[in-house]
């Protein structure tokens, strides 16, 4: 079933989540099954359990493709319940980012280049993975909104932080973003 992506202002976005306790509560396993199909339905990069109201620290994430970000690598499918993560470098790229939350705007964000990262899966097993460029953004840019956290409180320059068919007329990308 898809969720509706809650929008930022939505003060359930603010909170930080609460760990899950069960990770074998079947309402997990419908829980992230619920996000892969809302993420899949909106082109979306990753989906936090925050932005479809759940306070949980739930985040998916990963694709082959994605015509929101069509120059950039795969980035592993995954799933993780209580995830965490630590830099490997203070080295900061700054990139543009889009969300799910802040529909048809795109703003430069620094993040950490290099990190490791896990959690648990739903299977129970524990994951520990490494990550550079694109896919540790993707992670970082997922475990901030468990945190209450939204890309736009991580921007430096405002300057870089607009509307998609603004900044980018000729991509097409504010149309995949008009659901």
């Amino acid at each position: 079933m898809m969720r509706e992506i809650l929008k930022m202002g939505d003060p359930r976005l603010q909170r930080v989540a609460r760990p899950v306790e069960d990770i074998h509560d079947p309402a997990v396993t419908s829980l992230i099954a619920e996000m892969f199909e809302t993420m899949h339905a909106t082109n979306g990069a990753g989906l936090a359990a925050p932005q479809i109201g759940v306070d949980l620290r739930v985040i998916i994430f990963g694709f082959d493709a994605n015509p929101r970000y069509p120059d950039v690598p795969p980035v592993p499918v995954t799933a993780l319940i209580n995830p965490w993560f630590e830099k490997l470098t203070e080295e900061v790229e700054e990139s543009w980012e889009g969300c799910l939350s802040v529909p048809g705007l795109r703003g430069m964000v620094p993040r950490c280049t290099h990190i490791r990262y896990g959690g648990t899966l739903e299977d129970g097993t524990t994951l520990v993975r490494e990550a550079k460029g694109f896919h540790a953004r993707v992670f970082q840019h997922e475990f901030d909104h468990l945190d209450g956290f939204l890309y736009p409180q991580r921007i430096v320059d405002m300057s870089k932080f607009g509307f998609i068919d603004v900044l980018f007329p000729e991509s097409g990308l504010a149309d995949l973003e008009a659901h």
